[in-house]
């Protein structure tokens, strides 16, 4: 029994500890007006014991009659006069379109060691617009037309007229920067390059190979790569024939309708042919066979060469 009482004292004292409270700031309003419901919960903190409160979940609506528009955060005090009392507030603005009495039911708080606190349960009065019957009903007025100058279209669309006046002075502000900072471009200059006839570049190539003396060296594959490279070069130029990418028979046969003399494609076969057997089946001429390649050359180009047009070719340069 003893046990009983002592619980029963401390649940008692516990309570004691917390009150919860509710209140409208009126409790007579007209349908549609908003009203100020203030909830606050006061507790005290002994020894430095923690008190945790647990707020009521409110919703969009307290009844289906009493609607919440808004409600403020939950504002904590401490009194000036008492260190160890705390009082949490929040405010929630509420409003009804239902004429009548409406109850607002206790709010419930639960905190630390309770079953829950309660607050005392609020009456709410909803009176509707009183009407005069004794007078007869008027249409609704006409609304006033009112004249719409430029000056109210500047006004509704400032955005745009800041916005259109921004892009008009940057483009004015490009354009100023374009036409003074641009580079004016030379006059273009019509360069005459003179071509080098075909035959020049092989006669000029030819020579250096003769003075590298590579054959004398024993680099004979070498020797009859680049030979070959020379003629073959020689007759792009001069015959348009794609000679580089051509094997020595396909050469051969492209002459089949190019006039030129028995002779000269006699020293051209020569050539290629000796230069295939060297590169490919590592022939080893002897030296008069490698002197003879290189005459042959010389006197395909000369019994072929042409005499460019002396006016050369034309170049644009900027």
């Amino acid at each position: 029994m003893l046990f009983v009482a002592l619980l029963c004292f401390n649940s008692t004292s516990i309570a004691q500890k917390i009150k919860a409270t509710a209140k409208l700031d009126s409790s007579i309003i007209q349908i549609g007006q908003q009203v100020k419901l203030e909830l606050s919960i006061q507790y005290r903190v002994d020894n430095g014991k923690q008190i945790k409160i647990s707020w009521p979940e409110i919703t969009d609506t307290i009844r289906k009659e009493i609607e919440v528009v808004s409600q403020s955060k939950t504002d904590t005090t401490i009194d000036k006069n008492d260190p160890y009392l705390f009082t949490q507030t929040k405010t929630i603005n509420i409003t009804s379109f239902d004429s009548g009495y409406w109850a607002i039911p206790p709010f419930k708080f639960i905190g630390t060691d309770t079953n829950g606190i309660f607050t005392e349960p609020l009456l709410l009065q909803v009176n509707t617009i009183a009407v005069d019957t004794t007078k007869a009903i008027k249409d609704i007025k006409v609304p006033y037309e009112v004249a719409y100058t430029w000056i109210d279209w500047l006004k509704d669309n400032m955005i745009v007229v800041w916005v259109s006046l921004g892009a008009l002075a940057a483009l004015i502000i490009l354009f100023l920067i374009f036409r003074y900072t641009r580079k004016v471009k030379p006059p273009m200059v019509i360069v005459e390059i003179p071509k080098i006839p075909a035959h020049i570049i092989a006669f000029e190539k030819l020579e250096k190979l003769k003075n590298e003396k590579l054959w004398q060296e024993g680099k004979l594959k070498l020797y009859h790569s680049q030979l070959t490279d020379i003629i073959r070069e020689y007759i792009e130029n001069r015959f348009k024939i794609q000679a580089q990418e051509l094997t020595t028979d396909e050469i051969l046969f492209g002459f089949r309708n190019i006039a030129i003399d028995d002779e000269s494609k006699t020293k051209l076969k020569q050539v290629l042919i000796l230069a295939d057997l060297v590169k490919f089946a590592k022939e080893q001429p002897l030296p008069n066979e490698n002197e003879t390649s290189l005459t042959n050359c010389y006197d395909f180009v000369n019994g072929t060469k042409r005499e460019e047009s002396k006016e050369g070719e034309k170049k644009v340069a900027n």
